[in-house]
């Protein structure tokens, strides 16, 4: 039987790193999807994937968990790293540099090609996003993108659940306006 959320993120909490290395393996994905939809750099998301479950193990003790799953505070933490991190880029102009494989290592273009593609779809993606209000946009990644119900990002944004069934619907009607295709079956999950 799989073990909750709530019983391994106590578990971290008392000290047992494994248990928080569990959750990590159970939410990692689901945490860069968020943040790569955010950023729209795979590197950049790679980079502050690892930021929030830093920040997650240093305040393991302040979790607010959902349906005994800790993904919603993960995502508004995976927000906050975000917000800070474009604070720091814009202050010290960070200039990040990929390192070229060890000549040794297996050519990876076909790779690096559909990553290059995802990060240019992302990017029309996010562009479409930012027609849409922010505290819509908030709903689209949580709901839409990262797959949360509206309980879970009611949670995630720290606003009543009538707050986000709301801006869902006002979000769904401007996306339906500018021609977004968004699936009807997560739409109907999210009601």
């Amino acid at each position: 039987m799989a073990v909750g959320d709530g019983e391994l993120w106590q578990r971290g909490v008392d000290g047992e790193p494994e248990a928080f290395g569990m959750l990590f393996d159970r939410h990692a994905r689901a945490v860069y999807n968020f943040v790569f939809r955010r950023v729209g750099s795979w590197s950049d998301a790679e980079d502050l994937t690892s930021l929030v479950f830093l920040h997650a193990w240093r305040r393991r003790g302040d979790v607010v968990l959902v349906h005994d799953s800790a993904l919603p505070w993960l995502l508004r933490t995976a927000d906050f790293v975000i917000r800070n991190e474009r604070r720091r880029q814009r202050f010290r102009w960070l200039n990040l540099t990929r390192q070229a494989p060890a000549p040794d290592e297996p050519d990876h273009a076909d790779r690096v090609a559909a990553r290059i593609d995802d990060e240019r779809e992302a990017r029309r993606l996010r562009a479409l996003l930012r027609q849409l209000p922010r505290h819509e946009q908030e709903i689209v990644e949580l709901c839409f993108w990262s797959g949360l119900d509206a309980q879970s990002a009611a949670v995630a944004l720290d606003v009543p659940l009538g707050t986000v069934k709301s801006r869902l619907a006002r979000a769904r009607k401007r996306l339906r306006d500018l021609s977004v295709a968004v699936p009807s079956d997560s739409l109907e999950n999210l009601s």
